[in-house]
């Protein structure tokens, strides 16, 4: 199975991963990724979540096949029957562009 990845424009480390449109090439969803439609199946309130999509990578998804944060068969078993998978950041990540906390400021 094929994957296309997104990234959202609102969260850093937030993904979408939908099944590729393999008559879509690559090159195409790197300039425009509407053109693959990635948003179609997710709610009005995720894609005002998410944001603008990102066309990130193409990648073919097998049982045997490591990904970084989430385990390939959960992406495989939504991407059969939801029709995408979305991947959120990992908690406790910070980011260097967060404000420091009230308590922290000038330590």
């Amino acid at each position: 199975m094929f994957c296309d990845i997104y990234r959202a424009s609102t969260r850093e480390g937030m993904y979408l991963y939908v099944p590729a449109k393999l008559d879509i090439d690559v090159t195409v969803l790197q300039q425009d990724a509407t053109t693959g439609e990635p948003l179609v199946k997710i709610s009005d309130a995720l894609k005002r979540a998410f944001g603008r999509p990102t066309f990130t990578m193409r990648l073919e998804l097998t049982a045997e096949r490591k990904l970084a944060r989430v385990p390939v068969l959960d992406v495989i078993e939504a991407l059969s029957g939801q029709g995408y998978y979305l991947q959120l950041p990992p908690e406790g990540l910070i980011s260097p562009n967060a404000v420091a906390p009230e308590g922290l400021r000038g330590a």
